[in-house]
């Protein structure tokens, strides 16, 4: 396989691994319902600084995450197998169409988001997009780089462009929620998950093999 067939390869993987993580389509509904009241333009203010800050939590984990790995004695493979199981188990609640902790808010963190006016830092930035799901996809793909500046530069290109699809969605999610309504919402939401099972389980035999248990 060329070097540009493996580019190709990992970009595409990456962009299926953070779309789906990240879920844009899935976002806005929730998204929705969190600014029900709010003026327009202060729904578009809460998504752009929302998606800002997500990007800026998500850059930090991508480029420092291997490194705080390794100040905590973590090895890539461990993190690779502990990171497929939770993403697998982020796969089968979407396969189930049942709200996750993953990548949805919790009771208490939904009423405590109640109090608040601006929902852009909590509960939009976190966890809703950069959630624990999205911080290890981001550090899983950083190890699969590993080190080539070209992947890396590809890796960062491909999380803006899920952003950017992201802000949009949120910018239009009065209207996406409108034509997909909750069955098609769900829909998308079982195919995408049965992507991000099969990537899951491809992180824990890597990094199996990383660990010298199975070739």
């Amino acid at each position: 396989m060329s070097d540009l067939s493996l580019l190709i390869e990992f970009s595409v993987q990456a962009f299926a691994m953070l779309v789906v993580v990240v879920d844009p389509v899935g976002m806005s509904p929730i998204y929705l319902g969190l600014t029900l009241g709010a003026v327009p333009a202060e729904r578009r203010r809460m998504a752009v600084r929302g998606v800002l800050l997500a990007a800026a939590i998500l850059l930090v984990f991508a480029l420092a995450g291997q490194s705080l790995l390794a100040a905590l004695g973590v090895s890539l493979s461990a993190f690779r197998i502990a990171g497929g199981i939770l993403l697998f188990l982020l796969a089968v609640d979407m396969l189930l169409a049942r709200p996750s902790g993953l990548r949805s808010t919790t009771g208490e963190e939904q009423e405590e988001a109640s109090h608040f006016e601006d929902i852009s830092v909590f509960p939009l930035a976190i966890p809703l997009l950069a959630g624990p799901g999205a911080m290890t996809s981001i550090v899983l793909l950083m190890g699969r780089a590993g080190g080539d500046p070209v992947k890396i530069g590809l890796l960062l290109g491909v999380l803006t462009v899920v952003l950017l699809l992201t802000l949009a969605a949120l910018l239009l999610a009065g209207p996406l929620s409108r034509v997909l309504g909750v069955t098609g919402s769900n829909v998308i939401s079982r195919v995408l998950g049965i992507v991000l099972a099969a990537l899951a389980v491809q992180f824990v035999l890597d990094g199996l093999a990383g660990a010298g248990v199975i070739r």
